[in-house]
């Protein structure tokens, strides 16, 4: 029996790569000669770098750039096996996993560290990126990026604004004289985690980027080759942190389970939360989705658990399965 399991990873918790590994282990205990094939997933936000560079035996680039509220943060990026491509997150520069509970304030955030991320990937010669913008901290429309990478944002009365979302809305021109010329040579694909636009038609990424919006998992199940991997599968599991009405609108486990809808293969969803909605997810080829929360906790305290509740879980689903599969009509 081969099983495949593709989760995203759930936010704040645990890695696409734990997910998997937990999942597998529940599994495994009671089904423990069936053949696991782990995909770790992303469609866009945490977790798209170690995706893609997995898939294509590539490596990390690490550097030091600027955070979303100004502070200095090892941040880092993904050269594919080729060499010819690289993979941004904007998490990885300014997410909000870089900034404490207290001090979230997307009006004074910044995407600065992402154009200094770009700006590394070009000083390297790269002309293909991909960049993954879910996750974020920011709201700045792309302001702090493009200034990295030369764009000068002006007022009213011509005086240069600072990068962040509290400015945006005081952006009367954009100056591009001194925009890095190198980024006319690129293709950039811009990795989003739901289907609604970066910004408005004229806004900061629009007029310097040039670049062409997909859904991040669309470019991440290429990659992973997830559809080789469930021809003949008995079962697919995947899950995110959250799976919720939103679900639908272009996230992991719904692109995981419209590969595995093409073989007529079951899909189980698991989740930390179950929010709003989640009966939508059944037209899109989720059967059946789960919550790994075993009782009401304290956020901190549900986070530090993710781990342990996502093997119990999967082993309880995995007993539900086993049972089934002896009940006799």
């Amino acid at each position: 029996m081969k099983i495949v399991i593709a989760p995203d990873s759930f936010k704040e918790s645990l890695s696409a790569e734990k997910c998997c590994q937990a999942i597998k282990a529940g599994f495994s205990t009671v089904f423990p000669d069936a053949h696991y094939i782990c995909l770790p997933i992303a469609d866009g936000g945490e977790g798209t770098v170690d995706a893609m560079v997995a898939a294509t035996g590539g490596n990390i680039v690490t550097l030091e750039v600027c955070g979303p509220i100004g502070e200095k943060v090892n941040a880092f990026y993904g050269l594919t096996g080729d060499g010819k491509t690289v993979v941004i997150e904007m998490a990885a520069a300014s997410g909000l996993m870089l900034v404490a509970p207290e001090k979230r304030n997307p009006l004074l955030a910044s995407s600065f560290g992402t154009g200094e991320l770009i700006r590394h990937a070009l000083d390297n010669g790269i002309r293909h990126i991909i960049l993954g913008i879910g996750g974020s901290a920011t709201v700045d429309g792309g302001m702090g990026m493009a200034q990295a990478l030369g764009v000068r944002f002006l007022d009213a009365d011509g005086q240069v604004l600072a990068a962040n979302g509290g400015n945006l809305a005081r952006v009367a021109s954009i100056e591009m004289d001194e925009c890095d010329p190198r980024l006319a040579n690129c293709h950039i694909e811009v990795a989003c985690d739901v289907d609604n636009p970066l910004v408005g038609p004229r806004g900061a990424a629009a007029v310097f980027l040039n670049a062409e919006i997909k859904p991040g998992i669309e470019i991440v199940l290429r990659a992973v080759n997830l559809e080789q991997a469930v021809q003949g599968a008995a079962l697919v599991i995947t899950g995110e942190g959250r799976i919720d009405s939103q679900t639908a609108g272009g996230k992991a486990p719904l692109g995981v389970a419209s590969v595995a809808k093409q073989f007529n293969v079951p899909v189980i969803g698991i989740a930390g939360v179950l929010g709003d909605g989640v009966e939508v997810v059944h037209q899109y080829g989720i059967d059946a989705v789960f919550s790994i929360l075993p009782r009401l906790a304290p956020l901190a305290e549900v986070l530090a658990s993710g781990e342990t509740n996502l093997f119990n879980s999967a082993r309880n689903i995995a007993c539900a399965i086993k049972i089934g599969q002896g009940i006799k009509n």
